[in-house]
Formats: C-alpha cells, structure tokens, sequence
C-alpha cells in the first residue's frame, strides 16, 4: 500500500473553477480522508493511485490549477505531526460508520 498527501490549488475566479474544485474534493474523497481544506491523506495501492492521478488530471485545468502527490511511505505516521482542531483518523484503524 502507498500512503499519498494530495494537495491542489484550483482557480476558483470562475464558475467552472468552482465546479472543479468541487469535483477534485469528490474524487479524492473516495480514496482517502480530508485533513485540511484542500489536503487529502490516502492509502491506496498503485493500480489505485494512478486511476486517482488519472481521474484528477481530467478534471482540472493545468494552465491555472496545480495538483501535488507526494508519496509519504511505510511509516506515515511519524512523519506527520498534527497540532489543532480537526482531528483526523490513523488510516489503518478500523473506522465504525
């Protein structure tokens, strides 16, 4: 499994901006969790994160929007230091819906 952090800018000057950035946050949403407004955390296996990366680059437009993966590998979580509200779950534990 690839642990991933996806950021993205998009131009929300427009209507269609806004629609993008609606969609880029629906897309990543199904692949892991929000941490921050436009940061995603996920845990995805590589079939995974390309259909991720693919469905993402058909979204938004490259000229004014900016999308970054970064690969945060096998010990994720002692990498990342949280200090704040919004609370977030381990990726691994078990989540009761």
């Amino acid at each position: 499994m690839l642990y991933i952090l996806i950021t993205y800018d998009i131009n929300t000057t427009s209507l269609n901006g806004q629609a993008r950035l609606r969609k880029v946050a629906k897309v990543c949403i199904n692949y892991g969790q929000r941490v921050q407004n436009s940061v995603f955390e996920c845990k995805v296996n590589e079939a995974q994160y390309r259909e991720l990366q693919h469905k993402l680059l058909k979204i938004i437009d490259k000229n004014v929007d900016s999308l970054r993966f970064y690969r945060l590998g096998e010990n994720y979580d002692k990498k990342v230091k949280h200090i704040g509200a919004k609370q977030t779950y381990k990726v691994d534990d078990p989540m009761i819906l």
